[in-house]
Formats: structure tokens, sequence, C-alpha cells
């Protein structure tokens, strides 16, 4: 009972610290705005809703040919800071977050140049954190928005799959949103206080691939892990964010 107490006053540490959601979209025509509403009526995230630099532009305007030129430039220079359109600075300390949820809109098969300035300058501080993403385009696939994610996350842990809510299926975001959570998993991670229960006892804590853990609490590295405790006389089984 001793190591569990000790284990669970270690945890609260880092979980109030460490496990927080980020969620960082870009919309233009508000469709990825109100998917963000939703989900975030069943998540407790920070947001960040990236804003061009440049105002009053009208992306829509001969079909969408500035949105057509931010996107060419990207591709033909991926790796020059100066492909990307500027965007409004964006206060942020990544260290505070271990998931990031990305909305994205889709722009000529790829992810919304906007978004991807914010990506550009941040995506090499989410290593390792999770990642998941929405997708919100007309009727094209997702594939493109995807690549550019990983590309500009080199190092992130994706969560799949991705989310694609189509224009036309934005009003029934709030299922589309809440199936997505359970399939990826976003609500078998603990909370601290699933595990600080008085009856809880002979707690074990192995790695995601089954290998115990460091048989010294306090030398747990940073990830994710799987509590095994018994309780009420039950074997219970719970992921949690160290």
């Amino acid at each position: 009972m001793r190591r569990l107490i000790l284990f669970c006053l270690i945890l609260a540490g880092c979980m109030a610290a460490q496990a927080k959601t980020l969620v960082v979209y870009y919309s233009y025509t508000n469709n990825v705005n109100r998917i963000v509403t939703e989900l975030t009526k069943q998540i407790e995230a920070d947001v960040i809703r990236v804003e061009p630099a440049e105002k009053g532009l009208d992306y829509a305007a001969d079909n969408y040919a500035i949105g057509s030129a931010q996107i060419s430039a990207i591709r033909n220079n991926p790796d020059d800071a100066s492909s990307y359109p500027a965007i409004d600075p964006v206060d942020v300390n990544l260290d505070e977050y271990d998931c990031v949820i990305i909305g994205a809109p889709l722009w000529w098969s790829n992810m919304a140049a906007p978004l991807q300035t914010f990506l550009f300058h941040n995506g090499k501080e989410m290593a390792d954190k999770k990642i998941g993403l929405i997708v919100s385009s007309a009727s094209s696939g997702i594939s493109g928005v995807e690549a550019d994610a990983k590309r500009l996350i080199p190092d992130g842990d994706f969560m799949s799959p991705s989310l694609w809510i189509r224009s036309s299926q934005t009003s029934n975001a709030a299922t589309l949103v809440s199936d997505w959570l359970k399939t990826i998993g976003y609500d078998d991670f603990a909370r601290i206080e699933d595990i600080m229960t008085d009856d809880a006892n002979h707690l074990d804590i192995y790695t995601l691939t089954g290998q115990p853990a460091a048989s010294d609490i306090s030398s747990i590295t940073k990830g994710i892990y799987i509590v095994r405790y018994v309780s009420n006389g039950k074997v219970t089984s719970k992921k949690v964010v160290i």
C-alpha cells in the first residue's frame, strides 16, 4: 500500500504538469470551427485558432486562387520558411501538453497553408506527443493532409485513424467526434483519481509492450504505461500518462 501511495503522489505531479490536450486549428469557412466547438464539449483542452497575418483576403475568389498559390509555394520548397504564409504570433508552451489535436481544412488535397505555417515552426516540439488529426473537406480524400502533418511533425505519435468530416457532415460533428474519440482510445487514459482509491492495492506497472517498468518508481521516465491493481477483489488495468 505504501508503494501505491508513493506512486500516486508521483503520478499526480506528472499528470498535473503534462497530461493536457491542446487543440490547434485553422478555419476559413467555419466548418472546422464548428467541429472544434463540438470536440471541446467532449474533452478538456486548451484551444489555439491560427489566423493569417494578412487580413481581409478573399480565399474563395477566383476558385480559391490565393490558397492554391500558397499551397503551390509550399509544395515547391517545403523546407524554406519563406514558402509559408505569415500568421499571427502564437504564444504556446508545447511542453505543457502530451496530446495535440489538429483541426485542418483541406486545400487542393493538402493541409490549409496557414496551419502548415504553424506546424512548420512548432512541429518539432511535438516529438513523442500523441497527435490526433481532424480534417474537413468538401469531397477529396485526406491522405495529402495526413502526409503534410507527418512531414511537419516528424516524430509525433499519431493516433489512428484520422477523423475525416466532409462539409455535408458538419451538422453531425458531435456524433462523429464522439465515435472517433472512442476509436482512438482517447478516453482509455486514466485520470489520477481513477487510481487513487482507498481499496486499491497490489499495484504493478508495465510498459505498453507488457514489460515490467522500473521497480524504483521515482526513476520511471515520461511515457504511457499500464497500471494493474486489485480493487474490491477485482484486477483492473488502466493506461496512464506520466
